[in-house]
Parts: C-alpha cells; sequence; structure tokens
C-alpha cells in the first residue's frame, strides 16, 4: 500500500469519535485499495469534514449536502448499513 493510502486509513481510524473511527475506518479497509486518484481525493476531502456531520451523513441521519450526494457517499452509507445490519 502506498504511502497516500496508508496515511488516509491511518486518518479513517484516527477520527476523533469512536462511531467514525469505526465506521470510516472498516470503510476505508475494505474500499481503499480498490480507489483510484478522484475516489481517494475525495475521500481525503470528506475527512476534513467535522465528525458530526460526516457520522450524520454517512448515518443518513442528517441530509447530505448537494456538493457531497455522490457516488462515493452512497458506497460509504451502504457500507454503513450493511454493517449496522449484520
Amino acid at each position: 500500500m502506498d504511502h497516500r493510502k496508508k496515511r488516509l486509513l491511518f486518518q479513517s481510524h484516527h477520527r476523533g469519535m469512536n462511531e467514525n473511527d469505526l465506521l470510516i475506518g472498516r470503510f476505508a479497509e475494505a474500499h481503499l485499495g480498490l480507489m483510484d486518484k478522484a475516489e481517494m481525493d475525495e475521500f481525503e476531502s470528506l475527512l476534513s469534514e467535522l465528525d458530526i456531520d460526516l457520522f450524520g451523513w454517512i448515518t443518513s441521519q442528517r441530509p447530505v449536502p448537494e456538493d457531497r450526494r455522490t457516488l462515493l457517499m452512497k458506497k460509504i452509507q451502504n457500507f454503513v448499513q450493511d454493517f449496522v445490519n449484520k
């Protein structure tokens, strides 16, 4: 795994909010290796959002802003929903 993916994986597991650490971290473990540069750019940008906002969006408890309604966000939401339903 290259340096950027390792950094994103680390950041995904160390968000500051335990719920996000678990959900985003597990998503990153499963999907980072398959991401192209554009998806990694978007994922990195998502990691800069406030934890409370990100948690609300990925759990569908808060509406996702229009600029964040992307295929990657949908992938994360689906992953989270599947994870919670296990």
